[in-house]
Formats: structure tokens, C-alpha cells, sequence
């Protein structure tokens, strides 16, 4: 951000007050109008945080507000809005001195017009307590400035008696049925669209032909062209247009390609890949589950709540003899899906939150429509989400641990194919023959530095496990050329590499479980099942992290859901189950 010389004079807000006695109307306008816009445009440099204080100007109360900044020169005279720089400032006749100095933070013309009045009317700022009590009013009263969202409490007082437009909040608003204007008709969509249509006298367009009509659903439907003997069966076809084309329809939905098409929008929605990211960016062997397992749901017209259920807690559904077994574990893959990785070079700590933040994010928005992630560092901006909910929600994973554990294919899986397993096999066996014969080659020059330096044989590794100093043992890679150095990288990290890739042939789901945190300083394979997932590791106490710092937890939070559903009227439990075993089923029951 760029702080030219003039920013004391411009946008210090420092001013002679006014003598005349305060009228209750400019209090409020204050109150109302102005102090918020304070709060929001200029409190982020001037007054939120003490020890970064710009210009030397601080805005957080009347009295260092009227010692003004470095330059001590008045931008507001009251009762000459002209005349006030700050106001110059605000309209941003100067590009150099505009306030504030980001475009995109710019006044709206309502609020220019709120600061030119409050500058007319003498600038009025009342005491501490005035403005409490003035809020308090105007919560109570003044309606025209929306209503209040009972929510579980945001950071601030301020923000959590903030006011919305109710036009604002339909988001938030329980689900009713609209009745069809003129009677339901055939489609009661039409109904709608012929009303709004006539309110707008458009005509609408003509009845397509079938030639038109079975390219366009076909393209919709499945992705391809219809075929010529499809588009001939259409046309000839001695039905009604309305009547054959409900079989053409119901044809195309039976299609496999449907779910291939419908799917493959649901996998963009939710971060499909087929390997990590990040630097490593490893093969996920069997995200290929996941995928099948989401065209299938849209071929089987898998209801909409199960198939919520499933993505969000499958494992949690699991029961010992069910044959869906498998696919509820595959269906966690859903968790999965964002770029991760933990390195040597990683705090795991770190990774671990980077997890819970993607994973809170997609269910957010895959299955509530909502983004949370502003709420991460603070209580949101715009709309009735503190920072309080982002955590409860994040709280519902706190227990959620990633693995690739077993899933026997089922019976509709494609496992065509698998023969090329062998070609993973010939290539693991070349990567460790080019190992081995390295690792001689290793040996044979270490075994001569010990001879020639009078130390006692021992492999490098070996000795560094048991603490022996470097200065006693051969140097890393002794007796290798450059080439060998290539080499033994290259095969190194292919074998590391297989180990992701050979699960694309193996019965294992990418998935997760519940249970403690396991310490994990690297992840360079593939995260089979803990031996006592309940026992062993961390049990995460979910807290609100200070501006997002998994290194910086404040209030402790429980599972639970968006509190601002709940306050509207939707009739919500709030706080979800607190055992480890049902926290994202509670979840995933309160969005389906």
C-alpha cells in the first residue's frame, strides 16, 4: 500500500469539534451512518491495531481522534464540506490523495453523501457513552436499517448486533412452497416464466423442431451428439412432439454417458485430481473409486441425502456385513479431494490445518452454497457467519484422519484392465537393481575411507541413527560420479512413486477414519490404518484459531453448524454430537 506525505492532512480525521450543543438527530446520523463507515474504511489503519497506528493518527476514541496525525492540520471544517480536505479525499478528485488509497475500497455515493451531511451538520461526535446508548436506540428502533441475525456471537460487540436488509438474507430464510401464478399448467416452471416473461412483454421464442430439440438434450444430457438412427427414430416418430420427446428424455437419462456428463460436473465441483499437488505431487492411485463411485450415484439416481451422508461421514455408516461396506468408504474420497502433502520440510501442524481449512470450505460450499473461509481470521464481512461457526463447523473434522485403507472392489467396479500392474512391477525391479548396485558401489568406497582414515566400518545411515558424528563417518554419496548421484535420486524417488501408483490396482479406497491425530513428521507412502487409531496420537480440543494460526488457539468451540440457519427460523440444532464416532454424521444428517 503506498502512504504518500498528504496522508495526515487528507485522511487523519482530525478536527476542531464543534461548541454548539449536540442535536439527538446528528447524534444518530453519526452513530448510524458515519461511525460504521469509520469502522470499516478506516479503523484497519488508524486504530484496530495500537502498535501499527499509520500517520500517528488514532481513531479509536474522541480524544486521540482530536489530537490528529503528524501534519496537527484539521481535514474536517465543520459546517464546509468543500472546504474539508477530508471530504476531497473521500470523492477522490485526486488520485494521489484519495482516500482510501485501494480502489476497490472506495465509498459507495451513499456513503460520500452520509460524511458530506455529518460535515454540514457541524460534524458531531458524541462522548463514549452517548454513542453506547445511541446504539443501543437504534438497534432497537430503527428498523429501516435492517434487522438483527441472532447468531453464537462474533468477535466484537458491534458485529454481532450488526443490522442486514432482509432482501439480503433470503439465503437465510426456511424453504416454502411458491404456488404457480395462473394454476400449475403442465410445468409449473413455465407458469413462472410465461408470468415474468409477460411482466417483461418478451415474446418468447418459437417451439424448437426435433432436429434441434434431441441435439441440444442430448449434448445436455450426455456430453455427445445424438446419432443419425436416434435423430431419424425422433423425426419419424408418430407421436406428439411433447410425448416422443419425453422418450427421447427418459432414453438418454438411462444412458450411462449421463452420469459420465452430470458426474463429471459434480467432480469439478469438488476438487477432483488424480494426485496431490503441492511439490511432491503424487499419483492417488485410487481416486479412480471416487469417481466410478459418482457416476454410479448419478446412473442409479441415488437420492440426493444419501448421497450427502456418504460423501460427508461413509465411514461412520459402515456396518459389518453390509455389501455397501466399500462403497461408503469410497465415498469419503469427497474429503480427500484438496491439494495435500506433508514433507521433511512441512510443520506438520501446519499441513494438518491446511486440511481442515479445505475440507470446512467444500462442505461449506459444495453442500450449503456458502463460503466460510472469510470467517477464518474474522467474523464475515457481509454476511451473519462469525468466526465462532467457521471453527464449530472445522470442529466436526477434528477428529477426521486421512487413509488409504481396504475396500473390496464390488461387483459393478471396472477392474478390466489390471494385466498392466505388471509393467509398475518390471519398472519397481529395475529402480531397486540400479539401488542395489549403487549401494555396493557405496559400501566398497566407504570400506576404503574407514581403512584409510582408521575408523571402523560402519554404513553412513546406520551411524547417523546412532548418533555418531559425521566427522567419523565417509562423506554422503562417497565413491559416486555425478551420473550416480542422478541415478540414485531417479530411482529412489520411483520407487517411492510406485508405492501410490500400485494402489490403483489393489481393493483400497482413498478414505478417511476417526480417531486421534497420529505424529507424523513426513508422509512419503501411502497411510494405511493405525493399529489403534483411538489410542494413539493427539486428541485435537477444537479452539477459534487467532487469525487463522493453528500455533495461536483462543476460545474452545464444539461441533456444531452455521448458527445464523438456526436464528432465522429454520428450527436447527445448533451443536451437533460431540463423540468422536458421530460428528460428521450429525453433519452430514443437518444438511441432508
Amino acid at each position: 500500500m503506498r502512504h504518500y506525505p498528504a496522508l495526515q492532512l487528507i485522511f487523519c480525521l482530525s478536527f476542531t469539534p464543534c461548541l454548539v450543543a449536540l442535536d439527538k438527530a446528528d447524534e444518530l446520523h453519526f452513530v448510524s451512518k458515519v461511525l460504521p463507515i469509520f469502522k470499516e474504511k478506516c479503523l484497519a489503519c488508524h486504530g484496530d491495531d495500537a502498535k501499527k497506528i499509520k500517520g500517528d493518527f488514532d481513531m479509536r476514541t474522541l480524544a486521540s481522534f482530536q489530537k490528529g496525525g503528524e501534519s496537527e492540520k484539521p481535514p474536517v471544517i465543520p459546517g464546509k464540506p468543500d472546504d474539508s480536505p477530508l471530504f476531497t479525499a473521500v470523492l477522490r478528485i485526486d488520485d494521489d490523495l484519495a482516500m482510501p488509497p485501494k480502489v476497490n475500497d472506495k465509498l459507495t455515493p451513499e456513503q460520500t453523501e452520509s460524511i458530506k451531511q455529518w460535515i454540514i451538520k457541524g460534524a458531531a461526535w458524541p462522548t463514549a457513552e452517548r454513542i453506547t446508548e445511541l446504539q443501543a436506540w437504534v438497534s432497537k428502533n430503527n428498523t429501516d436499517e435492517g434487522v438483527i441475525v441472532h447468531t453464537s456471537g462474533g468477535i466484537s460487540t458491534d458485529w454481532t448486533n450488526r443490522k442486514y436488509l432482509p432482501v439480503n438474507l433470503w439465503a437465510y430464510q426456511p424453504l416454502s412452497k411458491s404456488i404457480p401464478p395462473n394454476g400449475e399448467g403442465k410445468n409449473p416452471i413455465d407458469a413462472f416464466l410465461n408470468d415474468r416473461m409477460a411482466t417483461l412483454k418478451v415474446t418468447p421464442a418459437p417451439v424448437s423442431d426435433r432436429r434441434t430439440l434431441i441435439r441440444r438434450a442430448t449434448y445436455d444430457l450426455t456430453g455427445l451428439p445424438p446419432s443419425p438412427t436416434d435423430i431419424d427414430a425422433f423425426i419419424n416418430d408418430p407421436l406428439p412432439q411433447d410425448k416422443a420427446f419425453e422418450k427421447v428424455i427418459e432414453r438418454l437419462l438411462a444412458s450411462p454417458q449421463y452420469g459420465e456428463q452430470w458426474g463429471r460436473h459434480w467432480l469439478d465441483v469438488v476438487r477432483y485430481a488424480d494426485s496431490s499437488g503441492f511439490a511432491n505431487d503424487y499419483e492417488r492411485g485410487n481416486t479412480w473409486r471416487y469417481r466410478d463411485y459418482v457416476i454410479r450415484s448419478f446412473n442409479a439416481d441415488k437420492p440426493y441425502d444419501q448421497f450427502i451422508k456418504e460423501q460427508i461421514a461413509g465411514d461412520e455408516l459402515v456396518k459389518e456385513g453390509d455389501p455397501r461396506s466399500a462403497e461408503y468408504l469410497i465415498a469419503t474420497g469427497f474429503l480427500r479431494m484438496g491439494p495435500w502433502e506433508l514433507t521433511g520440510m512441512e510443520v506438520a501442524k501446519i499441513a494438518r490445518q491446511r486440511f481442515l481449512d479445505d475440507v470446512t470450505d467444500v462442505v461449506s460450499q459444495t453442500f450449503l452454497s456458502h463460503t466460510l473461509q472469510c470467517a477464518r481470521c474474522h467474523d464475515h464481512k457481509f454476511d451473519p457467519i462469525p468466526t465462532r461457526d467457521y471453527y464449530s463447523m472445522m470442529a466436526c473434522f477434528s477428529s477426521t484422519q486421512l487413509v488409504e485403507q481396504k475396500a473390496a472392489f464390488l461387483p459393478e467396479e471396472n477392474v478390466s484392465g489390471f494385466d498392466e500392474v505388471k509393467h509398475l512391477e518390471a519398472r519397481r525391479k529395475d529402480y531397486q537393481t540400479v539401488l542395489d548396485e549403487l549401494n555396493k558401489k557405496e559400501e566398497i568406497a566407504t570400506r576404503q575411507w574407514c581403512k584409510e582414515n582408521g575408523k571402523k566400518y560402519i554404513d553412513r545411515k546406520q551411524g547417523l541413527k546412532q548418533g555418531i558424528p559425521e566427522s567419523d563417518l565417509a562423506p554422503r554419496n562417497i565413491g559416486f560420479t555425478t551420473v550416480d548421484i542422478g541415478m540414485e535420486r531417479i530411482a529412489r524417488k520411483g520407487l517411492e512413486r510406485l508405492k501410490w501408483e500400485m494402489d490403483r490396482y489393489q481393493p483400497i479406497a482413498f478414505s478417511v477414519y476417526n480417531g486421534r491425530t497420529p505424529e507424523l513428521t513426513s508422509v512419503h507412502a501411502p497411510l494405511r490404518m493405525p493399529n489403534h487409531p483411538m489410542k494413539d496420537g493427539e486428541l485435537e480440543e477444537p479452539c477459534i484459531l487467532v487469525g487463522g494460526d493453528p500455533f495461536s488457539p483462543k476460545d474452545k468451540v464444539f461441533p456444531g453448524v452455521l448458527s445464523a440457519l438456526e436464528g432465522m427460523g429454520n428450527k436447527l440444532t445448533a451443536q451437533l454430537p460431540t463423540e468422536i464416532a458421530g460428528r460428521r454424521k450429525g453433519l452430514a444428517e443437518w444438511i441432508a
